[in-house]
């Protein structure tokens, strides 16, 4: 009945998780439906295809799901070998209700081999429902690599991994980095944390009396456990070790997928989920895609402004990089519900969240929990299949999406506003709250400037602050004229330029060579370039530069973040290049526009963060008459003009007709 519930709303894929600490009997033996039914994977597979349905399968080997130990088996959580190490050597504690536990370290070769052979034994039931050649009705489409992989929530950069597994692994990618002992003291100094160790071949000899070595080595190094830099020639050292937990994350992810292959999953898409405030995390989206197919993004939102604001700095990221990676931008945990220890969220929240995030560029989602479960608040289907009035919600919105074909529209955004990776670094190693970490911050609606050390490093002004600064005056300033932008990422170089026309750098003075060269070469073929609040002095690391390749490229300088200069450079740039808006009124009030192939407008979100009834006025720029999708009456826009009554917390969903 739950899964016939699931085909009346319009759902054509059911997820589902197999938590492994659900599934172990023991170490190397999983129930699959031999001694429990209510277990038996392969059935359930079975009767999805039956019924029509596609699956995307979770394996892990970390679900979350409010599990106990977030589905991991108690025996592995409490090896001493697969957990997380804090910078004293204790394990790492996620204090998780319903009962905290140490985490694992993605490093440990111990806990990837207890995967490995977890995955070798679910294989023999999923890899003959997977989705291949000699097997093209096999339900089984994609699968899902682990679960919000931000190191469990204890994502502050000093909070983990000091594992020994992670610091030989920190170490090869010292090594790997600056190719000589030699380049890493100079670069380093004195300032950088050593052990004493036996000499490595190659490597100077340790103090016979057992002291650390006066000089640092490969083999001793060891990575910072606070935030200590009094100067910016101090910084390459904190900044390596933020770049090295992406890439730990990133390759860790790659582990499990090498598995999965393995084990005889074959080569499906596979998708991984960022959680909220994915852009304080070590989550690097860029190393990440290079094992992954599907990056999406988990939604859990409420209807405010702030939250509004959110919603389209996030999708409208996730949906760019998608589309410059030809792959839908897919939410792969849409909240329909909460947990029972989240702050409520009613089915207001969920609606405007979800078509919050349509509006800004979001194609696909999982309805997450379309299924009531042990604890979960709020399903549209109740454990036996019932359908709930908030079922019905859900419905109209599929009917919706499939009659005017959302995913083939488009929302243009021809501006880009690029944040440097560097930028979220030093966020991350300059953070004031210890483990209270960005990503809790930016959750409670906090940002750098209220979660960031304010020191100058003898720049002049607060480095960690700067860029961000200068991220949302620019924001504000577009969104006051209605002109559709997208956030990006400093290394997802090439998508940034993707489409764009006009691309603003937000720095604070530093970012690496190689997108100086892109933003050059951008420059170059006619994209309007800026950047603000500061010109390029640093590089990558916030090493002085040799030579800036931007010199002579003809790249704007926006000086400063006072709102004066940068709705100045929005005003030169709307009239230099044509730029659409879209200006909304009253203020508060905000429209995002979805074109077909042709460019003529055919679905306009308006939405309405407020707690306020208001008449919206929106300057669409065409004639036409418009129905909401959604069943809440038509309207028109004449002279250019669209006017439209929405409720507060909400969004309309308005298709031309004709």
């Amino acid at each position: 009945p739950c899964l016939r519930a699931v085909a009346d709303l319009g759902l054509r894929l059911v997820d589902v998780y197999v938590p492994w600490g659900v599934h172990e009997l023991r170490a190397g033996e999983l129930d699959l439906g031999q001694r429990d039914a209510r277990k038996d994977v392969g059935a359930f597979l079975d009767m999805i295809a039956e019924l029509g349905l596609l699956a995307i399968v979770r394996p892990g080997p970390h679900i979350n799901a409010e599990l106990t130990y977030f589905g991991l088996p108690e025996r592995v959580v409490w090896d001493p070998a697969c957990q997380a190490k804090g910078p004293r050597g204790a394990p790492v504690i996620l204090p998780a209700p319903p009962r905290m536990f140490p985490v694992p370290s993605y490093a440990s070769d111990a806990y990837h081999d207890e995967v490995t052979r977890y995955f070798d034994l679910l294989g023999e039931v999923l890899a003959p429902r997977c989705r291949r050649p000699d097997q093209p009705d096999a339900p089984v489409v994609m699968l899902q690599i682990d679960n919000e992989g931000a190191l469990f929530f204890r994502d502050g950069v000093y909070d983990q991994d000091y594992h020994p597994d992670a610091i030989a692994a920190y170490r090869a990618f010292l090594r790997e980095r600056y190719g000589t002992i030699t380049a890493l003291r100079d670069i380093y100094g004195a300032q950088a944390r050593r052990e004493s160790t036996p000499a490595h071949e190659g490597d100077e000899a340790a103090d016979p009396a057992g002291e650390p070595a006066e000089e640092l080595r490969f083999s001793n190094v060891l990575p910072p456990d606070r935030f200590a830099a009094t100067s910016l020639d101090e910084m390459p050292y904190y900044l390596d070790w933020a770049a090295f937990q992406e890439q730990l994350l990133a390759t860790s992810l790659g582990r499990f997928r090498e598995a999965m292959r393995r084990a005889g999953f074959g080569d499906l898409p596979t998708t991984h989920n960022f959680p909220l405030a994915e852009d304080t995390t070590p989550l690097n989206a860029a190393r990440v895609g290079e094992f992954v197919d599907l990056i999406g993004y988990d939604y859990y939102h409420r209807s405010s402004p702030e939250t509004r604001a959110s919603i389209a700095a996030r999708t409208s990221e996730l949906s760019v990089r998608s589309d410059a990676r030809d792959v839908p931008a897919f939410a792969c945990e849409m909240g329909a519900g909460y947990p029972p220890y989240f702050p409520p969220l009613d089915e207001r929240d969920s609606m405007f969240t979800v078509l919050c995030a349509l509006a800004y560029g979001l194609r696909g989602f999982n309805v997450y929990m379309a299924v009531e479960r042990d604890r979960w608040v709020g399903a549209p289907i109740g454990p036996h299949g019932r359908k709930r009035p908030f079922a019905d919600f859900w419905r109209r919105l599929c009917t919706a999406i499939e009659e005017v074909e959302l995913h083939r529209l488009r929302r243009e955004v021809p501006v880009r506003v690029l944040v440097p990776r560097v930028e979220r670094r030093i966020a991350r190693v300059m953070h004031a709250f210890g483990p209270a970490s960005g990503a809790l911050m930016a959750v409670m609606g906090q940002g750098p400037r209220e979660s960031c050390l304010e020191h100058d490093l003898g720049t002049g002004y607060p480095l960690a602050l700067a860029a961000d600064d200068f991220r949302r005056t620019l924001e504000q300033a577009l969104e006051a004229r209605g002109v559709p932008y997208a956030l990006v990422g400093g290394e997802d170089r090439d998508i940034a330029f993707h489409r764009a026309r006009w691309v603003v750098c937000a720095t604070g003075g530093g970012f690496s060579d190689v997108l100086a060269q892109r933003l050059a070469d951008a420059a170059a073929r006619g994209i309007r370039v800026s950047l603000g609040p500061h010109d390029r002095r640093w590089d990558g690391s916030l090493r002085p530069l040799a030579q800036d390749v931007l010199e002579g490229s003809g790249i704007e300088r926006i000086q400063g973040s006072s709102a004066t200069a940068v709705r100045a450079a929005v005003s030169r740039a709307v009239e230099a290049l044509d730029l659409p808006t879209y200006s909304c009124e009253p203020g508060g009030v905000h429209a995002a526009v979805h074109a077909s192939d042709d460019g003529e407008a055919s679905v306009v979100f308006v939405v309405n963060p407020t707690s306020e009834h208001v008449g919206a006025r929106v300057a669409l720029g065409v004639d036409a008459e418009w129905r909401d999708l959604l069943g809440e009456g038509g309207t028109t826009s004449s002279a250019g003009v669209l006017e439209a009554a929405i409720r507060p917390r909400s969004v309309r969903m308005l298709a031309r007709r004709g």
